[in-house]
């Protein structure tokens, strides 16, 4: 209030003038809060029942503390207190600064008009009537200021819980939190659950300007060991949310509902731990599949593959090729060829050999036990 205290020392009210003012308080109060009603449309309802007998007395005491402010006696600082917890309070209710500010306007115009009204005819000075307006309308824009900056640190605070509130549901949801937990974890964040989730890893740098291009109801983390980050997109378009991510080095697991998004995201670390060359994990589920248990997998491969081990290494190698293609082309020789680049009859050459290694080769079983076997390549 420095510069409303600065005019202030410049005025000189006397104890007529003063008294005239004070007894207009009441009513001058009064037909402030009437113009807000009338003139600024969010204040139509809320100036009634308790909250209207609370802005009232807060109407006057700011008048009384601007009379004493006018005749020397205060400060200032109460009244900028005050003020900025108004700013505060209009963001608890639901009103935005603009609406707060044209209330200041509206009540600073009946304000002076009213206490113009009662120094005049108390015999106050043209030079002096001068000076009182300009400290009117000073400390009427520091009140908005100081409101202004009540508001803005509320948005901000609220801003700043509401984030934290939503980086602890997206905590949850990734720690596969039950059902009931999730559904106060949301509602605590405001935060509408869609349908489905799909999880997106990609390097933590790039988690927001990704996030910045996606539905705003997406669920960010940027601080996950190792440098990673998550994107936990509601009902995605998998093709569209795809082509969003093209240029940034990102997995995307499948699209689970919501409660088990846990799912989408254990799903794209594994195929993140299996190859950085992944990108679309519905591309991958045999490989994902087959890397579920490794230690089962290497077991499987073991029984299923040891007549092979009998062999040199290369003829070995060689041979799980051959029977690698054989099975994926389900026995057509020419196209078995054309695979491996060889001729058919070595195709041939090699069956024969595998037949001798493998009697049952024919048998369902066993070619469920060889073709999972031999379905990923051993890295």
């Amino acid at each position: 209030m420095s510069y409303a205290i600065r005019r202030a020392s410049e005025l000189s009210l006397d104890e007529t003038t003063v008294t005239a003012l004070r007894a207009a308080l009441k009513t001058t109060a009064d037909e402030v809060v009437q113009a807000i009603i009338d003139e600024v449309p969010p204040y139509a309802h809320a100036l009634s029942g308790r909250m209207g007998a609370t802005i009232r007395r807060a109407v006057r005491t700011a008048l009384a503390h601007y009379l004493d402010l006018a005749s020397g006696n205060a400060t200032g600082g109460d009244a900028g207190d005050a003020a900025y917890e108004l700013g505060r309070g209009e963001v608890r209710d639901g009103r935005s600064m603009d609406a707060l500010l044209s209330a200041y306007r509206v009540g600073a115009r009946v304000a002076w008009r009213c206490l113009a009204a009662g120094a005049v005819p108390a015999g106050l000075p043209a030079a002096e009537v001068a000076k009182f307006a300009e400290l009117t309308f000073a400390y009427i824009d520091e009140l908005s200021a100081a409101s202004a900056a009540g508001h803005a640190d509320e948005l901000a605070a609220r801003g700043r819980a509401h984030e934290r509130h939503l980086e602890h549901l997206a905590r949850d949801l990734l720690a596969g939190a039950s059902p009931d937990v999730l559904l106060a974890s949301g509602q605590r964040a405001r935060w509408q659950p869609p349908v489905s989730l799909t999880a997106v890893l990609l390097p933590a740098a790039q988690a927001r300007p990704a996030y910045r291009t996606l539905d705003p109801s997406t669920l960010v983390l940027d601080d996950l060991p190792d440098a990673t980050g998550v994107l936990l997109v509601p009902d995605a378009d998998r093709s569209r949310l795809l082509r969003q991510l093209t240029d940034r080095a990102a997995v995307v697991g499948p699209a689970r509902p919501w409660t088990h998004a846990s799912a989408s995201y254990a799903r794209a670390l594994r195929a993140r731990s299996l190859s950085s060359d992944i990108r679309d994990t519905e591309n991958h589920l045999p490989d994902l599949v087959l890397s579920a248990d490794e230690d089962a997998f290497a077991d499987l491969r073991a029984r299923a593959l040891a007549p092979l081990q009998t062999l040199p290494a290369a003829t070995a190698r060689r041979l799980e090729e051959t029977l690698r293609a054989w099975l994926l082309h389900q026995g057509r020789r020419d196209e078995v060829a054309a695979a491996l680049f060889v001729h058919p009859q070595t195709v041939r050459y090699r069956m024969s050999q595998l037949r001798e290694l493998f009697p049952d080769l024919a048998s369902p079983h066993r070619v469920l036990e060889l073709t999972l076997a031999v379905g990923l390549r051993v890295r």
